[in-house]
């Protein structure tokens, strides 16, 4: 069975435009603020989508595009400037930046209560302490898919294909709060497709095409892809989708997978944001 993301995240997005309807009627406008530092057209269009996306639910945007020989320090103190800002509940720094920056430095200037990425050194702490904080949002689109799906967790082994800051490690962390075994696979491991075949849930985020093939998935497994690869014009994922999918009970198509999830999340995290600083003045809402 396919788990279609783009049908959740547009449920997602439909909930959210209903509570921001409401918040508006209060004069609170939740806003996301992106940074985006010199040319690169990958990063274009994924800022777009993100613009769309915010409009489709009444989230006001703003575009902070820099040139590419901007400086750290400058870059960093534009993000304070949005920090100070409190129309501002959301700030996003797109990736990659140039060379002469320092990504993760880049993203601790940002305010944890406004980092809608999860990325901050805070929020990923509280998550390893399983605190109140703002989630990273392609591992979060993960567990909403599955929840949304009615499929179990608890108790399930989980294998995930790469330990990344951003994916990896923080998806280990919510499965592990959700009491499923983890184990995480990298680019070190042995047997690699041994491990992988004794997988209830398989997640891959490694970005590599067809990385995953038939013989590394177990019958009736669930197999979730985060890869997000360009091959021959066409955008596919670490999965060999078309081999893999007649064994699984459940699949992640690429496109309209994990994809949409991410950018649905994103949404959330601004009106969480946005709430949590309404619940800390005191103003109540529906």
């Amino acid at each position: 069975m396919i788990l279609n993301g783009t049908e959740i995240a547009n449920k997602i997005k439909e909930n959210l435009k209903n509570e921001i309807e409401s918040l508006k009627k209060m004069d609170i406008n939740p806003k996301l603020v992106v940074f985006q530092v010199g040319e690169n057209d990958a990063s274009t269009i994924y800022i777009r989508n993100k613009q769309k996306a915010c409009e489709s639910v009444g989230i006001d945007f703003e575009l902070v595009h820099l040139e590419e020989n901007t400086s750290q320090k400058e870059l960093e103190n534009e993000i304070l400037k949005k920090n100070q800002d409190p129309t501002v509940h959301g700030i996003l720094v797109q990736s990659p930046l140039p060379k002469h920056m320092k990504e993760e430095q880049v993203f601790e200037t940002i305010l944890p209560e406004k980092d809608v990425d999860g990325f901050t050194t805070t929020n990923v702490g509280k998550l390893w302490n399983q605190k109140t904080g703002l989630i990273s949002c392609t591992p979060k689109g993960v567990i909403r898919i599955l929840k949304e799906y009615d499929i179990p967790i608890e108790g399930k082994h989980v294998v995930i294909i790469g330990r990344s800051n951003i994916v990896g490690k923080p998806l280990a962390l919510l499965f592990l709060k959700e009491n499923a075994s983890v184990t995480i696979l990298h680019s070190k491991s042995k047997e690699i497709a041994k491990i992988t075949k004794e997988a209830d849930i398989l997640v891959s985020a490694v970005g590599k095409p067809n990385f995953v093939t038939k013989d590394m998935v177990k019958e009736n497994a669930i197999v979730i892809d985060v890869g997000i690869n360009r091959l021959d014009g066409k955008v596919i994922g670490d999965v060999d989708f078309l081999n893999v999918s007649p064994i699984c009970s459940y699949i992640t198509p690429v496109p309209k997978g994990v994809g949409p999830m991410t950018i649905a999340m994103i949404l959330e995290n601004v009106v969480i944001s946005c709430n949590r600083k309404i619940t800390k003045k005191g103003v109540q809402h529906d």
